[in-house]
């Protein structure tokens, strides 16, 4: 390889490496965050309960891993939500027990649809949070976002890798409107494995408890650093 090609090559990889964004760390919830001011209580759009399949990265291996699951798949849109819509509601309670002045926010809150925000560096939102402050009449907002509900079965190309599995995944956070910045921050990731069997079409009745388990210890894992 010439100097130049190789130059090029390091100049490349260390703009890349520029561009990567380190993930947001966990914070632990400090009690005394929510001491003063008003804290509102909101959650995103839930998303629909379906079958995933990470791995099957190509538009033919999509296709094949969709007609394979497409029974699973059909099913997973059969199941309900049961009380996560409620999260929020619980999660107020639980910080009204803890002397927070709370707002629970009826809508769902489209964080895509926020501004970018301006300022880098730890522990700021990537979003611009701080006109819900006016919007809303709180100073700080908690926020439950669930990425992904249902079924779960790893591919590498056209081949699983795993049976299928109940999932939940999302984040709980809350952001200061003041400072844009976090001041919780949990990914919460649940993944649960039929006790036994788990092809039995068409009620798959292993895998929708799996799933209804996944439900309950998701919601369990966003409401445990409010209850301690």
């Amino acid at each position: 390889m010439s100097p130049r090609i190789a130059l090029a090559a390091a100049a490349i990889a260390l703009s890349v490496a520029g561009c990567a964004t380190a993930p947001q760390p966990a914070i632990n919830f400090a009690p005394s965050a929510v001491e003063s001011g008003n804290v509102g209580v909101a959650m995103t759009s839930l998303p629909a309960v379906e079958t995933h399949t990470p791995g099957a990265d190509c538009l033919l291996c999509l296709a094949a891993a969709s007609m394979a699951n497409a029974s699973l798949n059909t099913h997973a849109k059969t199941l309900p939500y049961e009380d996560l819509p409620k999260l929020k509601n619980d999660l107020a309670d639980l910080l009204r027990k803890k002397g927070a002045t709370v707002v629970v926010i009826d809508e769902s809150i489209k964080v895509d649809a926020l501004a970018d925000a301006k300022g880098e560096g730890q522990n700021i939102a990537k979003k611009d949070f701080t006109p819900l402050a006016q919007k809303y009449g709180i100073d700080k907002l908690v926020i439950i976002h669930i990425a992904a509900l249902g079924f779960e079965r790893r591919y590498a190309g056209y081949l699983p890798t795993s049976d299928p599995k109940g999932i939940l995944r999302g984040t709980g956070y809350m952001v200061n409107l003041k400072s844009n910045t976090y001041e919780w921050y949990q990914p919460v990731e649940v993944i649960k494995s039929a006790d036994k069997t788990w092809d039995e079409a068409p009620k798959y009745p292993g895998l929708t408890n799996a799933y209804f388990q996944a439900l309950e210890l998701g919601k369990d894992s966003f409401l445990k650093p409010f209850s301690d």
